[in-house]
């Protein structure tokens, strides 16, 4: 067979969608490069990122050392990549829970840094226990998860675009419940217990964190929970909606205590 023709897609026959179910049409760029075997169907079923025309994220196989880029944002979360280019993303994404700046994450910081979202005293003390007491030696590097960090913290935008383009049924732009269970399943490796355990808490804390209206994470949040921008995000949002509440009750306060005057 000629080098040429290696390089092209097999023909899809319009008859076996039966056979081949969730086949995925490839898009212009996709038909110069082989990513699936009609032999074996889990290669269609999760076909990886292929850029399209047009695509602003260029050399996406290339790891990112401060920024975490996708598709969306090529540049990484603006305002928030610029002042941390001293760190790594996998750093970037510690870096909330180091409040004292002492470079370790003690437990008291995750129980605080739980709290500042609106989390319960409880859920708090078992993140902290999970974190500190189970992750704390591996850190954030474990097997079964999507590779998006690679061994010295740079962020890989091939790999995190794979998840979506393997695992976001209906191109909805983010993952749902039942994402997750196909990403569990499809990341796992053999024997690796601790690794599939670790992904299975640390993404049902993202869907806490995030707690979607319509059950459907969105992609740029989850970036977001990649390069830690998220974390101060939900922070601020959890103070003003305290402060706009606490307004409330002063205002309420105050508006009861006149009353009582006027009645006096």
């Amino acid at each position: 067979m000629a080098v040429h023709d290696t390089l092209r897609y097999d023909p899809i026959p319009h008859s076996s969608s039966s056979e081949v179910p969730h086949i995925k049409r490839p898009h212009s760029k996709e038909t110069a490069i082989k990513t699936f075997i009609i032999e074996q169907p889990v290669t269609i079923q999760r076909l990886p990122y292929v850029p399209k025309d047009g695509d602003l994220l260029v050399d996406a196989g290339t790891a990112r050392a401060t920024i975490a880029a996708s598709r969306e944002s090529p540049n990484g979360t603006p305002g928030y990549a610029e002042k941390h280019q001293n760190k790594t993303v996998v750093q970037q994404h510690a870096i909330y829970w180091d409040f004292d700046h002492d470079g370790i994450i003690w437990p008291q910081d995750t129980y605080v840094g739980c709290r500042k979202w609106g989390w319960s005293i409880p859920l708090s003390l078992l993140v902290m226990f999970i974190i500190n007491f189970n992750l704390s030696y591996p850190t954030d590097k474990h097997g079964s998860d999507s590779m998006t960090y690679d061994n010295e913290g740079r962020f890989r935008p091939q790999n995190f675009e794979d998840i979506f383009a393997k695992y976001d049924k209906g191109n909805k732009g983010g993952l749902t419940w039942s994402d997750l269970f196909d990403m569990w399943k499809g990341q796992r490796m053999v024997f690796d217990f601790f690794g599939m355990s670790a992904a299975v808490l640390e993404w049902t804390a993202t869907y806490l964190l995030i707690w979607p209206d319509d059950g459907v994470m969105q992609k740029e949040d989850i970036r977001g929970i990649y390069d830690g921008s998220i974390f101060y995000k939900k922070a601020e949002e959890y103070e003003r909606k305290q402060r706009a509440r606490n307004d409330l009750r002063s205002s309420t306060s105050r508006s009861l205590v006149e009353r009582a005057k006027k009645l006096m």
